[in-house]
């Protein structure tokens, strides 16, 4: 279906959530997939449960920061020697930070802008030289949908996708006479750790997770009223990666489940 059979893609971010979610969907489509994350035992544990769905799976599973350019080399070495060159990257990590103007000190804007901007540069940079010799290569990068719709009490974290957003198109523009395209997705509100862990914390204990994130869909006015899935978002960066979005590059795809106000 994705064409992407004996390619090498790399996911970042890829022990949990959106990014766990895509490296399944690449193993299904039959590539060998290497994916990193800082904790090693959530890394252990995604790698024992992919193992056991797919146990002749080429796969490998790294220990590393990608705010860490000696880390993200060491990362990119070990997959040229284990797996071959990689073709398709997914730029996956990084997390939002709850702020306004007014509470979000020197040191806050500086991480954040540190970890959306250099979360997508270390990675792109060390995988680089791989996807230039590589067949029909593709990086694809996850952002948000604040980087065209931004909120107020995450003004750090907007500020912050909106740049993301246009490195994308940068990248773009100066990888095509290479033939590596790079694309993202906008995401909106999709089920993660964060959105589960202010579950645990509501303040109406009766509320099971179906009703508590459908009032949550409903007060935020998601068209679609619900949150998106994990393994939504993987298929539209699957696509984006794939040869069927061989005359795409420099796009954003919206997947908000029409949260979106923008054309």
């Amino acid at each position: 279906m994705w064409q992407l059979d004996n390619k090498v893609a790399v996911v970042t971010g890829g022990s949990s959530g959106i990014g766990l979610a895509t490296v399944k969907r690449l193993l299904g489509a039959g590539a060998a997939v290497a994916f990193c994350g800082r904790d090693p035992h959530r890394l252990a544990q995604a790698r024992a449960q992919l193992l056991a769905q797919w146990p002749d799976a080429r796969l490998l599973a790294s220990q590393c920061d990608v705010l860490d350019p000696v880390q993200v080399s060491d990362f990119a070495q070990q997959v040229q020697a284990q797996l071959g060159a990689a073709s398709v990257l997914i730029n996956n990590a990084g997390q939002g930070r709850v702020s306004t103007f007014a509470s979000t000190e020197d040191a806050a804007w500086s991480d954040e802008l540190n970890l959306k901007f250099f979360s997508v540069i270390h990675p792109t940079r060390a995988f680089l030289p791989q996807l230039k010799a590589a067949p029909s290569p593709a990086i694809v990068c996850v952002n948000s949908l604040l980087a065209v719709q931004p909120e107020p009490h995450m003004v750090a974290t907007s500020a912050a996708r909106a740049g993301v957003r246009n490195l994308v198109r940068s990248l773009a523009t100066e990888f095509a006479p290479f033939g590596i395209r790079v694309n993202a997705i906008l995401l909106g509100l999709v089920e993660s750790g964060q959105w589960r862990r202010r579950f645990d914390a509501r303040e109406d204990q009766s509320l099971d997770w179906a009703a508590w994130s459908a009032r949550l869909a409903a007060d935020k006015g998601i068209p679609l009223a619900r949150l998106g899935d994990p393994a939504e978002a993987a298929n539209a960066i699957c696509f984006l990666a794939s040869p069927l979005a061989a005359y795409t590059t420099g796009g954003h795809i919206d997947v908000s489940g029409g949260l979106s106000r923008h054309a």
